[in-house]
Formats: structure tokens, sequence, C-alpha cells
């Protein structure tokens, strides 16, 4: 079964995970039917032990052949849920595509001007949607690439060591890898499979971190307030305005970092602000947090210490300081892209991955693309060429690693 003809399958199987749901391992049942499908799929495929455990999480190996059983372990990890307005999906194949701007269905238009690598995909089957949902290609590209390369694994004229597969739930809500076993999978070295280009190797992300600002105010009659009110929806305000203008998400790209508002809420007595803070670099990530507690003090001073205050915490880290520790690996990527044909590019992650938080629990792992675009939104797309590209650069790290 071809890599498109299985994509095609996975995303009409809705996965939408549930971010109200807290604490509740896989966040919404529907999940569970996707891993069903995919133990079986496995199972027909040759692995051994397929099965999908109590936390949703699919596991299953492929043994070495003969006279590899000593080489490393390769693990293969993609996620099953997909973000909210992610069922009833219709795909549309564009074949022979132009490399122009595509209208949708219902009118919407993914433009070029706003998808640049829409030219380089003119020619290839050009696979989207209606306009009314997301595709799933974030991260169902992933799953029909790793499911099409685990095709060859029983075929004895092509030599492996053991290889791992998981698929794991909840990772659009932040908590794909909170159960994940990493002695039951079993991996040495392991990629996730969850980025864009079929040639593009992902393995930094941001340093992450939370900050809410709370601020406690005074009532009275806007009549007699004079000085007796304290506005703590305005000290709140004044903190947002001191805030840096330029670094947010809307006006950074690359590795530039950002403060972002997530949210305000509040009245006279009571009101906060909660922000992300964002940045590839630890020591500029210790800047922003100084940034932030500056304008804190100051705001005391003003104030008084029991108006204003600031909690800064942790949320992960990036992941480049544990992968540049494995030059063999990173060696490894790069060689399987270029024997698929082409030239591997690095790309930072302007956000987390499952990836980054395994590989500070002791399993290096960085990302790979299976050729999907626009995720999280009706301009998401892939090809079938890029799934099967992704597919084949798959196949080679197994060969470029044993």
């Amino acid at each position: 079964m071809d890599a498109l003809t299985r994509f095609l399958k996975y995303i009409q199987i809705d996965t939408e995970s549930d971010e109200s749901n807290e604490g509740q391992t896989p966040s919404s049942p529907q999940q569970w039917n996707l891993a069903k499908v995919l133990v079986e799929e496995l199972k027909e495929l040759g692995a051994e032990d397929a099965h999908v455990n109590d936390f949703c999480t699919v596991y299953a190996h492929f043994p070495a052949t003969p006279g590899y059983e000593d080489k490393k372990a390769l693990g293969f990890i993609a996620h099953m849920d997909t973000v909210l307005n992610g069922k009833n999906i219709s795909p549309r194949l564009i074949e022979n595509y132009d490399g122009k701007d595509v209208t949708l269905e219902n009118g919407f238009v993914i433009r070029v001007a706003e998808n640049p690598e829409l030219p380089g995909l003119k020619g290839r089957t050009l696979v989207v949607t209606d306009g009314t949902t997301i595709l799933g290609a974030d991260d169902k590209a992933g799953i029909a690439a790793i499911m099409r390369m685990c095709e060859k694994l029983t075929d004895p004229e092509f030599p492996h060591g053991r290889i791992c597969i998981a698929f794991t739930p909840d990772e659009e809500v932040g908590s794909g890898v909170d159960k994940f076993d990493l002695k039951e999978f079993g991996a040495d070295y392991a990629v996730t499979v969850d980025g864009s280009a079929e040639d593009t190797i992902e393995c930094e992300n941001f340093n992450a971190a939370s900050a809410k600002i709370t601020a406690a105010g005074v009532e009275a009659h806007p009549g007699s307030a004079k000085g007796i009110m304290v506005n703590a929806a305005g000290i709140i305000n004044e903190f947002i305005g001191m805030m840096p203008k330029d670094e947010v998400p809307e006006k950074t790209e690359g590795r530039e970092g950002f403060f972002h508002l997530l949210e305000m809420c509040g009245n006279v007595e009571n009101a906060s602000a909660s922000y992300i803070i964002r940045d590839f670099d630890k020591k500029n990530m210790e800047k922003r947090k100084k940034v932030m507690r500056d304008i804190c003090s100051t705001l005391q001073e003003k104030y008084g210490e029991d108006r204003i205050s600031l909690e800064i915490q942790d949320s992960y880290s990036n992941m480049l300081e544990i992968i540049r520790q494995y030059p063999e690996l990173m060696k490894s990527l790069e060689d399987a892209i270029r024997n698929a044909g082409m030239e591997p590019k690095y790309l930072p992650i302007r956000g987390g991955t499952d990836g980054c938080r395994l590989s500070y629990e002791g399993l290096p792992c960085p990302n790979l693309g299976a050729g999907g675009y626009g995720f999280h939104g009706v301009h998401e797309h892939c090809t079938a060429e890029g799934l099967e590209n992704g597919a084949r650069v798959l196949l080679e790290l197994i060969t470029t690693v044993f």
C-alpha cells in the first residue's frame, strides 16, 4: 500500500485531542480507534509484538535480521492526535499541480505569497482539503511514512538491526510522552517524524517558560477615588505597555525569540496576565526572564511589593544541548537524505517537540519531515511524492545506521 493510500485512510479517522481533559490519557476516546487500526496493520506487516497499552500508546518491534543482532536499536515515533477541526475531512487531490495559488472548494485560497514552498511542489500530486477542516498531515503524514517504511522490514534483502515503532496520543495538548515507556520502546536512538519538508532535519527547539503576572488593587467609588483607588487592571496594562513591542510572535521568525501575551483578565481589585517566553539561546532566555523581573520590580517600587507579583516557570529546553553529543546520529540523518536524492536542510523548531522531552530523558531524538506544510489550519497541504520521499529517507536512515 503506497504512502498516499495509507495517509488518506488515516485522516478519515477522527483523533482530535482535547486539552480540557487535563490528566486523562488519552485526552479523547476516539484516539483509540486509530491506535487499534495501526496495531492490526503492524501485525500484518510482520511486527513481532504490536499492541496498544493502557495509555493509548502503540508499540511494535521488528527483530534484527540474522547477523545484525548486535547493532544499535533504532526507533521511529509519530503522534496520532490532531488539533481541533480534524474530523470529517474531505481531501482533494490535484494531480500535476501547477505551483500556483490553490482555491479550495469553500473559496479559501492557499496563496504562494504565504506558502513559499508551493512553487517547488509543481508537478506533484498535491493534497488539500475542501477548506472547512485541517488536513491532518500533522502528524498522519509521519504515521503514513513510518508504516510505508515498515513494509520493507521483513524483506530478507533488507538487513537491519532491531527496529522500534511507537505511535503516541496527545502530542498536540503537550502530554504525548507523559506516559512513554522508554524501556518498553527499547531504542538506542530514535527520530520523531513530525516535521515539514522531507529533506529537513530539526534538532533544535525553543527554550520555553511561562510567566504569570498578578496584580491586587483597591476598589473605591470612582467619584471619590482620589488617593484611595488602586486599579489592578491598570497595573497589568502598565506592565504590558513596558514589554518589548517588537519581540512578539507576529514580528519574529527563524531563530528569533519572543514574548507572547496569551491572556489578560481582571478588574479594579484583581487582574492578571499570562505570557509564554521563547528563545533558542539559553543566555538570551535568561535575559528575557530578567526583562520581566525588572519591569515587575519597577512597578513594585511604584505601587508597593504587595500590589504586583511575577511567577516564571520553565517548561522545556532546547534539545540541541543533547543532540550535539551524538554527531554520528546527525551524520546518519544527513547521509540518509542525500541517499534519497535530496540535500539536507536544518530548520529550527519554533515550538516544542516530543523528541525534545525524550532527548532529555535519555533517548536522543531529532525530528524529520514527511512532506506536510501549513499545519493547524485549513491551508494545510502535502504531496503524494513527499510522503513517499519521507518513507524513503527513513529506509535510508536504517541502512546508514546499520
